[in-house]
């Protein structure tokens, strides 16, 4: 797949309130300063189309992004260390897992993962969460760039072996960089994939 348009639609509380134009959606979720604005503007190519920060917790509300007029790329807020009161965070926790429960366009849930740093209980219990809420789901290491070739192998060997302890099978993975552009074109193609074998 190669896009070659994309653009903000909307952004909100609600998940009744999302697009009901019927095209599926793709949500990026992650812990707090997990790469996901870096990595949503390289797959998008586009600079600034999701905002980066420094500061964890940027991303507050549902952003749904229209991509090629044919599907939608949804950026969740994060989860994990965010400098907010603990109120506000259980708020985006019950926005967020209605709008993943209950959103019938929902398609797949990319899960994002600091591919430097070891099995988090947090990831790990989202993972499960999802597992157990039969939410469809993938994770995507990002990262990559910051280890050698030798320490990604060695850190996703950890990682897949931890969830293998609680899981039968395990979802598709991806190793990206938003430096390199490592691992964009694999999540744009499977992104394709589903899009051609599940959507009439």
């Amino acid at each position: 797949m190669k896009i070659t348009s994309s653009k903000f639609v909307i952004s909100n509380t609600d998940y009744l309130k999302c697009p009901e134009d019927g095209r599926p959606e793709f949500a990026f979720i992650g812990r707090s300063n997990v790469g996901k604005s870096s990595l949503i503007n390289t797959l998008t190519d586009r600079k600034s189309l999701a905002k980066t920060s420094s500061t964890p917790g940027k991303t507050q509300l549902i952003n749904h992004f229209l991509i090629n007029d044919v599907w939608y790329l949804v950026d969740l807020p994060g989860y994990g260390w965010a400098k907010v009161s603990k109120a506000f965070k259980e708020k985006w926790e019950i926005m967020t897992k209605e709008y993943l429960r209950k959103r019938e366009k929902l398609t797949c849930v990319f899960v994002l993962i600091d591919i430097r740093l070891s099995p988090q209980a947090n990831d790990l219990a989202f993972i499960n969460w999802l597992g157990e809420a039969g939410i469809p789901f993938s994770i995507i290491f990002t990262k990559a760039d910051k280890l050698s070739k030798l320490k990604v192998e060695a850190s996703m060997s950890t990682y897949l072996d931890t969830l293998r302890e609680t899981w039968e099978e395990l979802p598709p993975t991806f190793c990206t960089s938003s430096v390199t552009q490592r691992g964009k074109d694999e999540v744009l193609k499977y992104i394709q994939n589903i899009i051609d074998n599940t959507v009439k």
